[in-house]
């Protein structure tokens, strides 16, 4: 089991940059896929990014590919999200969220169900 703890937002200006963290517990965190999502007021929760175990491998959903990168520091137990050209429908509670299985398709790798745990969130607000 592993214990997900959000934190970084806040209030940024349209083009603006934000990096988002996500502290995991316990031991076994490079044994799990580490995936962000959003969601934003009256929105259903949306993917935004995925990285593997390692980090060799990432994914991302197409409206945000290019301005987002994922990353992760296994010795920190640290998942990151970096947000840079970052707009007012960026807005949203930001989620990670952490994937014990090995493979899956890229549809899967989308969907908030194919993920175990889920940390409580942070708000980021772009403003125009």
């Amino acid at each position: 089991q592993v214990q997900l703890v959000e934190s970084g937002g806040g209030l940024v200006q349209a083009g603006g940059s934000l990096r988002v963290s996500c502290a995991a517990s316990g031991r076994t965190f490079s044994s799990y896929a580490m995936g962000w999502f959003r969601q934003a007021p009256g929105k259903e929760r949306e993917f935004v990014a995925r990285i593997s175990r390692t980090g060799a491998d990432t994914y991302y959903s197409d409206s945000m590919k290019g301005r987002f990168t994922i990353s992760r520091d296994n010795a920190k137990n640290t998942v990151y999200l970096q947000m840079n050209s970052l707009k007012p429908e960026d807005t949203a509670i930001y989620y990670c969220a952490a994937d014990p299985a090995v493979l899956r398709s890229r549809a899967a790798q989308a969907m908030a169900s194919a993920y175990d745990y889920w940390g409580q969130g942070t708000q980021v607000t772009v403003s125009s």
